[in-house]
């Protein structure tokens, strides 16, 4: 058949296999569509780098394959974006700061690796926020530039992974992969209109969903993982199966799913999101789903004795490791650091090589930590509960501050708020305690711009909580395309 560029832009990332693997569409034609689409969207600096001249290479490989081994490929010839933190053969992994600008790793991570094998074509690195510590993607960094929400190009797209959520909402590639420490695939994924899985990483252990060591530009082992992103929960199914083998998604049948509200995610939030998110609580419950609100009143109190020194404190050796591990051109944190060239990166790792959270890492680590585990496994099994369910974020998408990269929010009129702090309170309880989150639009708010519910389950749960994400969205319905 022939396909019109419309027909190939609007095609989510199993619908482009489908049609690949049965040769009814040609992963060169695809490829270049996707290619003229980037090259024409540039102003929304969703990529870094684009592989023109290797994009097609291997699309020209793909379609030389016979056809019995293109049907057995799960990725036959998807093209995919990678977040420029995550190593890549071939092509530059900078993480958005310059010190790093031009370096080329020396092989794929090893979830690249997994999808690359399974037929994936890369067709570029995705921007992000300065060295991933940030959510709102403006980065200052000459070769990267503030990333923008396609719905609203004034607007920020969410980050750290706002370059991999943008170009897939944007139609530039139907499906990629970023990073997630605190929220960085679910944020954006919420401001974009796009779905994104922060897969379960418990105590890093065992329930380790992907593990890509010394593979990505760190922030905390601890709490890092890599995260798929697509439009769509299905496709995020597709990827996470390539990436931990998993099988075939466990049959959800929304009536009688127990999905618990936990009060203090949905308090304070502005008017928009609510109206949104209440709305699609209604849509679900008449689909049979039980909601059970939970209190957890002592949430935000545990949550925030662990996140930030783990981070802090973790980031100065985590980060040293990567740069000897991969022989980057710099070999020291301070060497990094003194190139950053986005404010509010800069005062972070000011406080990483001060180490000032340094004094409070054990007891993060060793006790409250495990005390925050402790007291959402409680919740789950107390009120026998399949998911949390809360908006991803407090408010939609700010415009972006084109001074300090991240300062203050209001939210309807109210006092200021630090901006990451903000968009951080609903996501990072769960990266704190190692679960899986995955994020899925939920509707447009009032001013037009896309909001997002997201997920939380047990640590281990990532294909039952994708299967629930999958049931979900039939009910709730797509989003629209940005008008571009």
């Amino acid at each position: 058949m022939s396909w019109t560029v419309d027909a190939q832009l609007a095609l989510s990332a199993t619908q482009a296999v489908e049609a690949l693997q049965s040769g009814r569409l040609k992963a060169t034609d695809y490829v270049a569509t996707l290619l003229a689409r980037a090259a024409a969207l540039t102003h929304l600096n969703a990529l870094t780098t684009l592989d023109l001249d290797g994009a097609l290479a291997a699309a020209r490989r793909f379609d030389a394959l016979p056809a019995a081994t293109k049907a057995r490929l799960p990725l036959a010839g998807l093209p995919i974006v990678v977040k420029d933190n995550i190593n890549t053969a071939g092509l530059p992994t900078s993480a958005g700061t310059p010190a790093l600008e031009g370096f080329v790793p020396a092989s794929n991570a090893p979830s690249v690796q997994r999808l690359v094998d399974a037929g994936a074509i890369v067709l570029g690195k995705a921007n992000m926020h300065e060295l991933a510590f940030g959510i709102t993607s403006t980065n200052f960094a000459a070769h990267a530039g503030p990333v923008r929400n396609p719905y609203d190009p004034s607007l920020i797209p969410g980050g750290s992974s706002g370059g991999t959520a943008v170009a897939i909402a944007a139609r530039i590639a139907p499906a990629g992969l970023g990073t997630d420490t605190g929220g960085s695939t679910r944020i954006p994924a919420a401001l974009t209109g796009t779905a994104g899985l922060r897969p379960s990483v418990g105590n890093g252990g065992a329930e380790r969903r992907y593990h890509d060591p010394d593979a990505v530009v760190p922030i905390s082992h601890t709490r890092d993982t890599v995260g798929p992103m697509a439009r769509n929960v299905a496709d995020l199914a597709l990827l996470d199966g390539v990436i931990s083998g998993a099988g075939a998604l466990p049959a959800v049948a929304l009536d009688g799913l127990r999905i618990g509200l936990p009060a203090p995610l949905w308090d304070g939030l502005e008017r928009q999101v609510e109206a949104v998110a209440r709305a699609a609580l209604q849509t679900l419950e008449a689909a049979g789903v039980t909601f059970v609100p939970v209190a957890m009143d002592e949430l935000e109190h545990l949550n925030g004795m662990v996140g930030g020194p783990i981070a802090v404190h973790e980031a100065l050796d985590d980060v040293r490791a990567w740069l000897v591990a991969n022989r980057a051109p710099v070999q020291t944190v301070a060497e990094l650091a003194a190139r950053i060239a986005s404010p509010d990166v800069r005062a972070i790792y000011d406080d990483v090589l001060a180490d000032v959270l340094g004094p409070h890492y054990s007891a993060a680590l060793t006790h409250w930590r495990p005390r925050l585990q402790s007291y959402v496994a409680a919740t789950f099994a107390d009120a026998q509960l399949d998911a949390l369910l809360f908006p991803t974020t407090r408010l939609v998408a700010v415009p972006i501050d084109d001074l300090i990269g991240s300062s203050t929010v209001k939210i309807d009129g109210g006092p200021p708020i630090d901006t990451m702090e903000a968009f951080l309170r609903n996501t990072d309880p769960a990266s704190t305690a190692g679960l899986p989150g995955l994020s899925l639009p939920a509707g447009m708010s009032q001013s037009g711009l896309p909001v997002g519910l997201e997920l939380d389950g047990p640590p281990g749960s990532d294909r039952r909580l994708l299967a629930i994400g999958v049931a979900f969205e039939q009910v709730l319905g797509a989003l629209p395309a940005p008008v571009l």
